[in-house]
């Protein structure tokens, strides 16, 4: 018998029984993690993994098409294991095979989210091929009564507002069919500095509840301002200024996405502000400010000690020049492919080298490499000049240090680049548990 084929018997004996699979006990949310890349979310939620109450990751998956080599996947597998892991399309995954679970997360990507078939066609919806968020629609429509009671979800703050020509259409899509699953939505645009954490990273994260929940009952139970200002799940996790009623729009979205697809929106206003929630198709919305009161962790707090930061990464005097062009201002004409139009582009220009008293800008894919560049990070110590090193990335990322080691520098910071602030999840996944009865 192999070490997996072994596994997989521990497991069964241990968290399932014939029939009926159950909690190991009452206290342990099972925890599906989709499109892990190097783990985010686990790390979040394994914060809590010696409690009593706590997660349990049984089932992740972790699938990048662009590329033979999985890298992101490689290193979830050696940071935590190869046991009920999988490394290949979501979309070829048997429903069945996914392990029953409590709680689904995931940081999907931002895509064109428009269907060609409704809610009300007999064989259920029609997305775009390739696009992620129906994978998560099918996972749940399949398990139906088995669905998990719980979702956290991550995603650019641009989704509140996109496609450019139907503002929020894709946002609305995806409440309006998890509430047509059955689940209510708190969602939240988070930036992650303005609580404390090491870098400005601006996304937006929506939290659902299957209908019969504490939590469910708590949005359900409860008024718009109280549930923006207090009640909330968000509310508790990341405290604002009170909410005023008057400053809450409320809309109904409807159930037929094939209407949403096509009409929503059309005199292009914006409908969705950075904070709201959705149950029985009554959509609430409001714009907030945060509340933090705690200590902030700043650029020079995550800063390796210069004696231990590579030459590769400081930055030569004839170099410098370039670097200091892609930061400063500069106008320039460009033409439009498509029409041929000529038109004049300008950029303003941007701190350099990066101010060590303020937390990181947001990480970027294309953090990592010597070339200059607009978007790296540069600091300035004892006069010389340098990028950001890949634990530094991590750190502004709050993942362990050399949570990425095992491949180049570059693919690195193109991995912190697509990470989240795991201590985002770790405040939500530390109030959930307090919902959860």
């Amino acid at each position: 018998m192999t070490t997996s084929n072994l596994f997989s018997l521990k497991y069964m004996e241990e968290h399932l029984s014939q029939n009926n699979p159950v909690n190991i006990g009452s206290n342990i949310v099972r925890v599906v993690e989709l499109f892990a890349g190097v783990g985010g979310f686990r790390i979040g939620l394994e914060k809590f993994k010696s409690l009593p109450k706590r997660f349990d990751v049984v089932w992740s998956n972790q699938w990048e098409p662009s590329t033979k080599v999985q890298h992101a996947s490689d290193i979830y597998c050696a940071r935590f294991g190869f046991e009920n892991h999988s490394n290949e399309d979501i979309s070829k995954v048997k429903v069945e095979d996914i392990p029953e679970h409590d709680l689904l997360v995931g940081g999907f990507p931002c895509q064109d989210y428009s269907v060609a078939s409704s809610l009300k066609n007999a064989h259920g919806i029609v997305g775009k091929k390739g696009v992620l968020w129906w994978e998560i629609y099918r996972i749940l429509s399949k398990k139906k009564y088995e669905a998990p009671k719980y979702l956290i979800l991550e995603n650019v703050d641009r989704l509140l507002k996109s496609p450019a020509s139907q503002r929020g259409r894709d946002f609305a899509i995806i409440l309006s069919s998890l509430n047509s699953l059955g689940y209510a939505v708190e969602w939240r645009v988070i930036d992650a500095s303005e609580y404390g954490m090491p870098q400005r990273r601006k996304r937006v994260f929506m939290i659902a509840y299957k209908q019969g929940t504490k939590p469910y009952n708590i949005i359900k139970q409860n008024s718009a301002d109280d549930i923006f200002s207090e009640v909330g799940l968000f509310a508790k996790a990341f405290p604002i200024h009170k909410i005023k009623r008057a400053g809450i729009k409320v809309c109904d979205i409807g159930d037929d996405l094939v209407e949403i697809t096509n009409n929503f929106n059309k005199n292009n206003i914006f409908p969705f502000f950075e904070a709201g929630y959705i149950i029985d198709g009554k959509c609430h919305t409001t714009k907030i400010k945060s509340n933090y009161v705690g200590d902030y962790t700043v650029l020079k707090d995550i800063l390796e000690d210069e004696k231990n930061i590579p030459s590769e990464f400081y930055i030569d005097d004839n170099e410098l020049i370039k670097w200091q062009y892609q930061k400063g201002s500069k106008s320039f004409e460009r033409v439009n492919k498509t029409t041929g139009h000529t038109y004049k582009y300008s950029e303003g220009s941007m701190s350099f080298p990066d101010s060590l008293e303020k937390p990181a800008r947001t990480i970027i894919t294309g953090e990592g490499g010597t070339s200059a560049s607009r978007c790296k990070h540069i600091v300035c110590i004892n006069g010389q000049y340098r990028r950001l090193t890949p634990v530094e990335l991590e750190r502004a990322n709050m993942f362990p240090d050399n949570h990425t080691l095992g491949v180049s520098d570059t693919k690195r910071a193109f991995l912190m680049g697509n990470a989240l602030v795991v201590g985002i999840v770790e405040k939500l996944g530390e109030v959930l548990l307090s919902e959860i009865d």
